[in-house]
């Protein structure tokens, strides 16, 4: 190696590295300021369709089937909201949909959280390929196992009940569901079950009582999911739930439309809509961090 010489360094000043410092600082305004404006226009997009959905549940019919569009109403109306409140099948809609969520909700998340444990966590031969073969359920369309359902609900007696939407998340309906959980346990150390073991604790205690505990945020954005799918479904209650006193929000939100007719009664649909929406949004509100906290833990380790 040869030597440099002290005349051979440029000198740098106090002048240039402030320009320099100023320059970067500039840089990252700019970055940050068109992060901001992006996150707001993007912000203001998915917004919209909410804030049409409460402008349109407070205008009158006229506005709400007016050639031209109504962004706010000129005398906001309450007749929607009134209608919802004395009609007594709406409160009867909301707690066939409240019993269905709970009961899906609950099973399902047990479930695939046993599963998702033995996957991740204990060994046993053809672990790798069952777990595989689950996956490969995914690349199955939902159309595809319909008329094969129906059948076997229709023997077992299940049509025009609850049973066929709440009791198969007994058995682990949902490959994505345990994939899910199961990457999020390949990122707990294995070495708490083995200290665990050496204490002389079992499978169960371990599950219990170590790893249970800290799968909470993962359960959490899994039951999210569930939650979301179970609540806004439309196709299986349509096709399972036939009487009327079984319907879900959904299903009764679809018969307020009428094809026949040459305008429909958006103030009445938007505002069951709203009241669909808005349980869903709070308790997003109060779940949003362990949401955030499942996401990153589950890709720091595949």
């Amino acid at each position: 190696m040869t030597a440099v010489n002290n005349e051979q360094i440029i000198p740098v000043t106090t002048r240039s590295v402030r320009r320099r410092a100023l320059n970067r600082t500039g840089r990252q305004r700019v970055i940050h300021t068109v992060s901001y404006l992006l996150a707001i226009g993007l912000s203001a997009v998915l917004v919209f369709p909410l804030f049409w959905m409460v402008s349109t549940s407070f205008k009158t019919m006229s506005e709400a089937n007016a050639p031209k569009p109504v962004w706010i109403p000129a005398a906001p109306q309450l007749d929607a909201y009134a209608q919802i409140w004395a009609n007594p099948d709406w409160l009867l809609y909301i707690s066939n949909t409240v019993f269905v969520t709970i009961v899906a909700v609950g099973g399902t998340l047990i479930s695939v959280t046993a599963v998702a444990y033995a996957f991740g966590r204990l060994q046993w031969p053809g672990r790798n390929f069952i777990f595989y073969l689950m996956l490969g359920t995914l690349m199955l369309p939902v159309q595809t196992t319909l008329v094969p359902q129906y059948v076997l609900f229709n023997w077992m007696g299940w049509i025009d009940t609850f049973n066929p939407i709440t009791i198969p998340g007994f058995f682990a309906g949902g490959a994505a569901m345990i994939f899910l959980l199961r990457q999020f346990l390949m990122s707990i150390p294995r070495e708490l079950d083995e200290a665990a073991l050496i204490d002389g604790a079992n499978q169960w205690q371990i599950f219990w009582y170590i790893i249970l505990p800290l799968m909470k945020p993962a359960m959490v954005t899994v039951g999210l999911f569930i939650l979301v799918g179970t609540w806004n479904s439309l196709q299986f209650p349509l096709i399972y739930l036939q009487s009327k006193g079984l319907h879900t929000l959904p299903i009764a939100i679809l018969n307020l439309i009428n094809p026949q007719a040459t305008t429909q009664p958006w103030p009445l649909i938007m505002a069951t809509s709203l009241i669909a929406v808005l349980p869903l949004i709070v308790i997003f509100m109060f779940a949003q961090r362990y949401f955030t906290e499942s996401i990153v833990l589950t890709g720091s380790k595949g």
